[in-house]
């Protein structure tokens, strides 16, 4: 194959994808059930005394909602930071 054959086969795409409405909707429809399915599952292991296994899954999801707020961060401020390294 030639390299005109690449460029054919390489086209724009014709239409954009609508990332921030999608990060909208996992964060207001998505995520709320998320926590409300772990909360249910917390409760449940409290009320047959797995205090410990509680805790440490409590724990656990909290440093997980830390990173994914630190990355939701990051994702709407991010190109202010990176002008901000680079200029």
């Amino acid at each position: 194959m030639i390299a005109t054959e690449f460029l054919i086969l390489a086209a724009e795409p014709a239409g954009k994808i609508n990332t921030e409405g999608i990060v909208t909707f996992f964060a207001s429809n998505i995520a709320p059930i998320l926590l409300a399915v772990l909360g249910v599952i917390f409760i449940g292991r409290a009320s047959k005394g797995e205090i410990s296994k509680v805790l440490t899954s409590s724990a656990i999801a909290i440093v997980g909602l830390a990173f994914i707020a630190g990355a939701a961060t990051l994702f709407f401020v991010g190109e202010s930071i990176i002008d901000l390294i680079f200029n």
